[in-house]
């Protein structure tokens, strides 16, 4: 692969190093559309907890997270998203999208349901974005330039997607009533189609991931058999998932069963943990240590999302 590196002389290290900054660079990128969904869904959210007199406790919630929290947030999801390798990276990807489809079938358009959906797919759109931008700058000239470009484009949409979200949380009640801002008119206006502008945007985004994930899988077979052994198993594994996770869907009496969050915890436990056993038998070594590495990090999203997955409960 061609990238900045390749105009330097060939120092000993010097391709290990560029290899790491791209990977940083890459998870960077994806660490940034984590952060726009997140921001955005913290509008959408905000608004309704202010619409309703009950879910004031919400709304303070989402108003108190501090904004050294969320550079923190992005800093250690780039770093994760760096260190996963594109094998299962590419996987968790699959794996997601096929339990989006199913949940989307079962769901139907509830608003409060799509967005604990969006909520739960941060780690998954990370590892999508980076596969998306491995797969399609695999082999172009000055790669490195690319990616940066990228990560300049990515920061600056997440810095304006985060100062929205301050600037609802801060004004909104007050500018909505008095109708002189023109962020606050717009969002009384059209806020109700947030959800319906990241299902959109998240469709796209998954559509070219799993395409990417297929590509980035489907290199390191030397034969048709060889493919026919890797994806038998995944595809019962994922079928077993699926089911799994409906399953557990079922309705739970108010204040009975856990929470929102303890329940995706346990679920991205669980689906970790089948990926894991499905690579002791058909991956690598390095595998099982990026599904470690995988299931931190959504552990690491769902924790910087507790309010939210709260105000997605109630909704």
């Amino acid at each position: 692969m061609l990238s900045l590196g390749s105009w330097l002389p060939p120092w000993p290290g010097l391709a290990w190093g560029w290899a790491l900054l791209d990977a940083l660079l890459q998870g960077l990128v994806g660490a940034c559309a984590v952060s726009v969904l997140c921001s955005l869904l913290k509008v959408y959210l905000y608004i309704q907890c202010l619409n309703d007199p009950e879910r004031q406790a919400e709304k303070e919630a989402m108003r108190a997270q501090r904004r050294v929290l969320e550079l923190l947030h992005v800093a250690v999801l780039t770093g994760l998203l760096a260190v996963v390798g594109s094998r299962v990276a590419a996987l968790v990807v699959l794996e997601f999208s096929l339990r989006a489809i199913s949940t989307g079938l079962s769901l139907g358009k509830g608003s409060g349901g799509s967005s604990q959906l969006f909520l739960l797919c941060q780690y998954s759109l990370g590892c999508g974005v980076t596969c998306g931008l491995t797969f399609l700058l695999e082999g172009a000239p000055h790669s490195t330039c690319n990616l940066a470009l990228a990560a300049g484009l990515a920061g600056l949409l997440a810095a304006h997607a985060r100062r929205l979200a301050r600037h609802v949380c801060t004004f909104y009640e007050l500018h909505s009533p008095a109708r002189y801002c023109g962020i606050c008119i717009l969002l009384l206006a059209a806020g109700h189609r947030i959800p319906w502008l990241l299902r959109r945007a998240l469709t796209v985004a998954f559509a070219v991931a799993d395409l990417a994930a297929v590509a980035l899988i489907n290199r390191d077979f030397l034969s048709a058999a060889e493919a026919v052994r890797f994806w038998t198993p995944l595809t019962i594994c994922y079928a077993l998932l699926v089911a799994y996770m409906q399953g557990e869907k079922g309705p739970n009496p108010p204040g009975h069963g856990p929470g929102p969050g303890q329940s995706a915890s346990q679920t991205a436990l669980v689906r970790m943990g089948g990926l894991f056993i499905l690579l002791l038998t058909v991956g690598r070594w390095s595998d099982l240590l990026h599904v470690l590495v995988s299931l931190l990090g959504e552990l690491w999203c769902l924790l910087g999302a507790g309010a939210m997955l709260d105000a997605c409960r109630r909704q």
